[in-house]
Formats: C-alpha cells, structure tokens, sequence
C-alpha cells in the first residue's frame, strides 16, 4: 500500500465515486459503468474531469467497482489531459463510506468528494476554503430548493451558523427541509477515522447524524442547480447542458 501523501494547502485534490453499477440506465450500464454512459460520444466522466481540470484542479482519484478496468483503460494515468488520476477499486461494494476508506492512503489532508453521477459547475475552491474556515471534519454542498429548482426532495436545514441542523433522506416535503445535498462534498482525512475497514458503510446513513449530533457537518449553500445522469430522462436533460 503506498504511504500517506501530502500536499501544499493550494492543491486542491478531486476524489470521484465512480464505482456505480446504475441499475436504473440498463441497459445501457450493462457492459459499461454507470459513469462511462456515453453522451455527445465521450462518457459522462469525461465531462466531470474536464470541469475539474478547467478549474485547475489536476490531483484526482477515481473509487471505481463495477466494471473499473473499463474507467482505468480509458483515462489511463491522465497525463494526455494534463491530470494526475488514480484508482482505488472495490473488490465488492463497499458503500460510500467503505469506498472513500479502501482509499484512504491515496488522499490529502483535506479533499472534494463528487458524486460519479452528478454534474454540479460551482467553484470548487469556494467549498474547500469554507471547509477550512469552518474547522469541520466535512461539508455538504446544498442547493437552495425552496423553490423547487430540482425535483429531488429536499433532505436538508441549515441552521442559522451554516452548518447542517438535520438530514433525513427520503423524508420527502418533511417540515422545515430546504435544501437538498448537489452530490459535492470536502472532507478531511480525520472524518476517515470513523470509518472501520472492510465494512460497508454509507456515508449518508450512518456518518451524517453523528457529525450532525456533533457539530462536524458545515455547509455550502448554493442556487446552483446541480444535474444527474441516475434515469433515462435525467440523462436526456444533461445532454442539453453538456456541450
């Protein structure tokens, strides 16, 4: 295993769950992953690292699964994109939690965590630098939903000090529910200690209340609408995003 890395408080470092198997695009995710469906003739997570790189981040780690050798072949070390990517792979699904652990000695002090499967153009370096004043362990990134921007339901309040007062996913138009997580998170390596290795563990489910309970879960509102590619007709609307 390699050791500990380090880097310079400039570097921003991208890590991607790009480990989905996407059940509900089949067939389309039958012989490739959920991140590698095609669109405009290049894969979803083409797009992602372009976003990335043009906000100058270089420095990033794929946590693939289903299918990962197909990720690996196609971006290679990332060099021909002027980029530094690195895998870590899942034997079996380990949820997102166990995925981020199976990686922790490929990552910096402090990292974003982007969802494989979502597309939300924000200045990355805005939530980094609130992650760092805020002293958390992490931070979500929120759409403002109030109105409806999206048609996901809304899973989250913020409390009047920016960080996370509740989280209940699936809780649908639940009182009191704003904003709605937009698939971006910073997180520091501390948070990793909560992590057991080897186990499956959603970040969501089982790491949010007790960084909620504890004050550790800052937050980055946004109005930035964010996309995702997880059914036929959310594919079809990005299409008319990316270009």
């Amino acid at each position: 295993m390699p050791g500990k890395q380090t880097y310079n408080d400039s570097v921003i470092q991208a890590v991607i769950l790009a480990g989905g198997r996407g059940e509900r695009l089949r067939p389309l995710t039958d012989n490739v992953p959920k991140p590698m469906v095609p669109i405009r003739g290049r894969p979803y997570l083409a797009y992602q690292l372009d976003e990335l790189n043009r906000q100058g981040i270089a420095e990033v780690v794929l946590l693939t699964g289903y299918l990962g050798e197909k990720i690996e072949a196609y971006f290679g070390d990332g060099a021909a994109a002027g980029m530094r990517v690195r895998y870590s792979r899942e034997p079996s699904p380990l949820g997102t939690g166990g995925a981020l652990k199976l990686a922790e000695p490929l990552l910096a002090e402090d990292f974003l965590l982007i969802y494989g499967d979502s597309y939300l153009p924000i200045r990355y370096a805005e939530a980094m630098e609130r992650l760092r004043s805020a002293r958390s362990e992490s931070l979500v990134v929120a759409l403002d939903n109030s109105a409806a921007v999206v048609d996901v339901p809304n899973n989250i309040a913020l409390g009047a000090d920016g960080f996370v007062a509740r989280y209940e996913k699936g809780a649908g138009a639940a009182a009191g529910l704003t904003h709605v997580e937009a698939g971006v998170l910073a997180l520091t390596r501390r948070l990793l200690r909560r992590i057991p290795a080897g186990r499956v563990v959603s970040l969501e489910q089982e790491l949010f209340p007790r960084l909620i309970a504890e004050h550790q879960l800052a937050a980055f509102a946004t109005t930035q609408r964010f996309y995702d590619i997880g059914t036929p007709s959310r594919l079809k609307e990005i299409e008319a995003v990316l270009t």
